[in-house]
């Protein structure tokens, strides 16, 4: 008996499925479907939503569900002269504060103030996690580059002018994706009294989710996010090293790499108070590697941990997959000193962030703003393979509808995703 042709399409779709998982929803207009999946080994798959233009690629042979980078997105905005807003004598200083998810944050909301008022901005320090305590801009950003990138937006400043060192100054509480609005009733009438101001940005929601459209302002703000801040070169040589490593160790997989967001002190804390309140969607590492191996990584797969020195809770993992590294197993010796001590937090946090945003997959073992803001890098620059577990409730007749759609729209480059969780019974 010859086979049905939509038995052949699914079998072909079963095979490519997670090729297209991070490549579900092009940049431009598109026509969207859904279909079911026949289930798989022990995988449970119940409906994956597709985006596609009514094409079926067919996957390269390889040792894992990866897939090819896709085009990096390119901007939408023009940038314009710093003319056409008028300067003020003053200037906007602020601080970095925790890791760089909160950085391009912060940095974002500043540009926009500095522009909306017409004052210079003053590189911020980086605050440190001992009280009091703090970073030059450069040691872990480079400079140069940022004053470069937003040059034509706003006048920058390296260090902090002595008219605006002079007495105290006055602070104001921002929150993070600041509004034009906001700014000309609550932060202009201060600034124009005062004539230079130090910002205080708070997070009044960590979920990403659309805020009022400030049309004016998102040019600016996605400008400073994508692209502004990047690592000094030391540090940016210690990432290389690391990612070099990485994908020597994985050369069956023709180098690719996996990095997983897995710290377990914040994962132990976050788990026992989102369970406390009915929810699952935090994995530990056991859950990880069994979610990996069903979606079928191969064990010979290198694995990136955001954890700094091993722990014997992520044995579980190792043993699934034996090449599971931390930053400890990975840097170059003669750089532990400076980059993993107990001085060290924010050297590690950045070396994280920009490791996840490379790699070829991405998976976070808990949501929060370092991965709303990886993922958001890591689709500017084509990296879209982000892999999300989830859990799935299993009857005895059929599978409960076990994705989750977390829209992360970044209205700044001219197209939305949903991100789809990949169901699993551990």
């Amino acid at each position: 008996m010859a086979m049905d042709a939509r038995q052949v399409i699914a079998a072909i779709l079963t095979l490519s499925m997670f090729a297209m998982l991070g490549n579900m929803i092009k940049k431009d207009h598109f026509d969207t479907f859904q279909m079911k999946f026949p289930a798989t080994s022990h995988v449970q798959y119940d409906t994956i939503k597709i985006a596609e233009k009514n094409i079926i690629d067919l996957p390269t042979i390889r040792r894992g569900p990866w897939k090819n980078d896709s085009e990096a997105l390119k901007p939408c905005w023009n940038k314009p002269a710093l003319e056409e807003r008028e300067q003020s004598t003053g200037f906007i200083t602020f601080s970095f504060s925790n890791g760089p998810e909160y950085h391009v944050s912060q940095l974002a909301d500043a540009v926009v103030i500095a522009r909306y008022l017409g004052a210079t901005l003053v590189l911020p320090d980086i605050r440190k996690s001992e009280r009091g305590q703090k970073r030059k801009f450069e040691e872990i950003y480079d400079a140069k580059k940022c004053v470069k990138n937003l040059g034509s937006v706003v006048r920058v400043a390296l260090d902090q002018p002595s008219q605006a060192s002079t007495g105290k100054l006055t602070v104001v509480r921002v929150p993070n994706r600041v509004s034009e609005e906001y700014i000309a009733a609550k932060i202009e009438p201060v600034f124009r009294t005062k004539g230079n101001l130090r910002l205080s940005t708070y997070f009044p929601s960590l979920d990403m989710r659309r805020a009022e459209e400030t049309k004016y302002l998102d040019s600016f703000a996605c400008l400073a996010m994508f692209g502004t801040l990047q690592l000094q070169p030391e540090l940016q040589e210690v990432v290389d090293s690391m990612v070099g490593r990485l994908r020597n160790s994985s050369r069956k997989s023709n180098g690719q790499f996996v990095a997983v967001d897995l710290r377990f002190k914040v994962l132990e804390r976050e788990c026992r108070r989102r369970e406390a309140k009915g929810k699952k969607n935090c994995y530990n590492a056991e859950e990880i590697g069994v979610f990996l191996k069903k979606i079928g990584f191969d064990r010979d797969t290198a694995i990136y941990l955001t954890q700094s020195k091993w722990h014997h809770s992520l044995d579980a993992l190792r043993e699934i997959f034996p090449k599971t590294f931390t930053k400890e197993g990975i840097m170059p010796a003669e750089k532990k000193a400076k980059f993993l001590s107990s001085e060290s937090s924010e050297f590690e946090k950045a070396i994280d962030f920009y490791i996840c945003s490379e790699s070829d997959v991405f998976v976070p073992s808990i949501s929060g703003l370092f991965y709303a803001n990886v993922v958001g890098k890591r689709i500017a620059s084509g990296k879209s393979q982000i892999l999300v577990p989830a859990q799935v409730t299993v009857s005895s007749t059929s599978v409960s509808k076990g994705f989750i759609s977390l829209s992360r729209p970044w209205e700044c480059l001219s197209f939305r995703r949903d991100f789809h969780s990949v169901p699993f019974s551990p």
